[in-house]
């Protein structure tokens, strides 16, 4: 248990120093291309948060653990808007563009209504993960297109050199190593140590794997909320739920078929739709997302832990 406690603490300090690395060179880049940061949150620094649900789902539906691949994307997207962005308004509120609330989160909202939907049978086939996918790679092609910042044009607001982009290409790629290797650090710690204390293997999936998957989310975001890049922490947030959605289950689909226990779509799910409804409606009626309210999103995740557990 001391072991495993250790690798925990080694993790999460990859997690933490590896999101640092990521965001300034994500940030940085954004600036001298001219390109929306909040697009680089949604792309770039989405895929690479999702990276560790991407190997833990792919690894567990292999595995014939389906319960801890979907349990997995389903507590990670709840994790990543309750605790993720509940604590990283808790550090700085948040402010969210009037863009990303009205076509990106409604891209999201769609997105995880749909993976109820197709789960409603049971099962995700090789239909489904093709279903996934293209919707991911339109979401992409859009992301691409709306990529120029309207005050920016099309041209480069500043001629970046060389050694500009080397240091900003080994931050992201470096930040890339250490958030994938602190994330499997945490995750094969929790799970032992989890098991060890007894916990079932749907709980683990839903809640400590989540969790543990979901921390580059919450590393990146908090570090880019701190910073004030809050169009990255929010980006990250929109696009790694539309990216576990659609890129992992899509490929869970397309790899290995799965059967969907259908416990998770009594509470699970519906908890999921609630907490992207919720964001949605708060994002239209204000402009972010305050420290009270960040306080909230936090109870909501540790209700959301309890009601998983019962």
């Amino acid at each position: 248990m001391i072991i495993e406690f250790l690798l925990l603490v080694a993790g999460l300090a990859l997690l933490y120093y590896g999101s640092e690395f990521l965001v300034r060179g994500a940030a940085s880049t954004a600036i001298l291309f001219a390109v929306r940061p909040v697009i680089v949150g949604l792309t770039v620094v989405a895929f690479a948060t999702s990276a560790p649900e991407l190997l833990v789902s792919l690894v567990a539906s292999v595995k014939g653990s389906g319960d801890i691949s979907v349990g997995n994307i389903l507590g990670s997207n709840v994790i990543n808007i309750t605790l993720v962005l509940g604590l990283s308004a808790l550090i700085r509120p948040i402010e969210i563009s009037g863009h990303i609330a009205r076509v990106e989160m409604p891209i999201m909202l769609t997105v995880c209504v749909l993976f109820w939907i197709i789960c409603l049978d049971g099962v995700i086939g090789w239909g489904d993960g093709v279903l996934l996918l293209t919707i991911l790679v339109v979401f992409l092609g859009y992301s691409i297109w709306t990529a120029r910042d309207k005050n920016g044009g099309d041209t480069v607001r500043e001629k970046p050199s060389g050694k500009t982009l080397l240091r900003n290409g080994v931050m992201i790629v470096g930040g890339l190593i250490a958030l994938a290797k602190g994330a499997d650090m945490v995750v094969q710690s929790a799970i032992i140590m989890a098991r060890e204390i007894g916990l079932s293997e749907a709980f683990i999936g839903i809640s400590i794997v989540a969790l543990g998957t979901s921390l580059p989310e919450l590393a990146t975001s908090a570090v880019a909320a701190a910073q004030g890049e809050s169009d990255i922490s929010v980006g990250n947030v929109v696009g790694s739920n539309i990216f576990n959605v659609c890129m992992v289950m899509g490929l869970v689909g397309l790899i290995q078929p799965l059967t969907i226990n259908k416990a998770l779509l009594t509470f699970e799910f519906p908890f999921m739709i609630f907490i992207v409804l919720f964001l949605q409606v708060v994002c239209w009626r204000g402009k972010g997302i305050g420290r009270v309210m960040g306080g909230f999103f936090v109870l909501l995740f540790i209700l959301y832990i309890v009601g998983a557990l019962l």
